[in-house]
């Protein structure tokens, strides 16, 4: 729908004043958060993509009339012809998604499994259990939904499981601390001399020998790589301003940090770091092949042969969560202005697949906590 269609459709619907004082400060706040433009046209565009999240909004405290508005906002800033649901997932495994209305397992075939009263999960090595979270409970839990165990922490965030399929650890942050939990529930403990941690997940190495190595940042932005058994500090990085996601890529060999203004890659080994100059970057993650994406918040890139390649921009609106399909032939994202999933392909063609109506099919829209066989 073009702008002046938008503009007659929210013409005709009375508005609720303090309902749309309320979107105002909602949208002022997140214009405030936006990435800079260079381009006079490209911040037009989001100054008209922001009017018309406020005028949704808005409208959405009304009745059938204010229905109508946020449908034709969502299909001003969504994918043209995006399916109305999730008929099944572009590639084999089963994903995981957590939020508000709790933790789910989407298999294959589009079927749906709820966990849980767990806004917060991640999968186990080889996607054995989850490991769930609420705010004082973290949880081990299999993906039939039965729970092996619990264990109660106040301010529980970032659970995530590493080790090998038989000798495993769950790492976790409460209170901004680091913890340290062996995968059977057992030998919690408190990182000690550790210095506390940003709000970043942390990362496990990805092995499949007995080493249980751990990446977190601390709270100065510094990467910081330790051997989880021991306690052992193997190196420490430079500080990096905004830190906001950390990925190892699956050999082990590299680990990803997405900082403020820059991506920088280290040598797992060493911790010699190698900068991206790409600012604004919210969220990456390494394919199974090796692929490094990365996500801001208007744009999905791609990093092939030491360049960056944009993959997707979107129509309007802000990106969140990606995460790559087990056979490394699609990334998934969010676009939750327009209450849409977008599957990107990368290998095989150049398709993308678009889903609505996520929050109807989850109690609300939920985050993306990966993918797997």
């Amino acid at each position: 729908m073009s702008e002046r269609g938008v503009q007659r459709l929210l013409g005709s619907v009375p508005v609720d004043e303090q309902a749309a004082r309320r979107a105002w400060e909602i949208v002022r706040a997140a214009y405030a958060e936006r990435e800079p433009r260079r381009s006079r046209r490209r911040r037009s565009s989001v100054a008209l993509v922001l009017a018309a999240v406020a005028a949704a909004a808005a409208a959405a405290v009304l009745s059938p009339p204010g229905r109508a508005v946020v449908n034709a906002v969502r299909r001003s800033i969504g994918i043209e012809h995006a399916q109305p649901a999730l008929f099944r997932l572009p590639a084999p495994g089963r994903l995981l998604v957590a939020g508000g209305s709790g933790a789910w397992i989407v298999a294959d075939d589009g079927s749906k499994r709820r966990l849980g009263d767990y806004p917060q999960a991640s999968w186990s090595p080889h996607a054995l259990y989850v490991v769930a979270a609420a705010a004082n409970e973290l949880a081990a839990v299999e993906p039939t939904g039965r729970v092996h165990w619990t264990l109660a922490r106040p301010q529980i965030r970032f659970p995530r499981w590493g080790g090998t399929r038989s000798d495993t650890r769950i790492a976790y942050f409460t209170a901004g601390r680091l913890h340290i939990v062996a995968g059977d529930g057992t030998g919690d403990v408190a990182a000690q001399g550790l210095a506390a941690a940003a709000p970043v997940p942390p990362a496990w190495e990805p092995t499949t020998g007995d080493r249980h190595v751990l990446a977190y940042v601390t709270a100065r932005g510094r990467v910081t790589v330790l051997d989880a058994d021991s306690g052992n500090v193997q190196w420490v990085s430079a500080a990096y301003a905004g830190p906001r996601a950390l990925a190892w890529s699956p050999d082990g060999t590299q680990l990803a940090l997405a900082a403020k203004t820059r991506v920088i890659v280290f040598d797992a080994r060493t911790g010699h770091a190698t900068a991206i100059r790409a600012g604004g970057v919210r969220a990456l993650a390494f394919a199974p092949d090796g692929q490094l994406a990365l996500l801001r918040s208007h744009e999905v890139l791609l990093r092939a042969g030491g360049l960056l390649h944009t993959l997707f921009v979107p129509p309007g609106g802000r990106l969140s969560g990606l995460v790559w399909s087990p056979d490394s032939r699609w990334l998934l994202t969010e676009l939750p202005a327009a209450d849409e999933w977008v599957f990107l392909q990368v290998r095989g063609g150049r398709r993308i697949l678009a889903v609505s109506h996520i929050a109807a099919q989850f109690g609300a829209f939920p985050s993306l906590s990966g993918w797997a066989s």
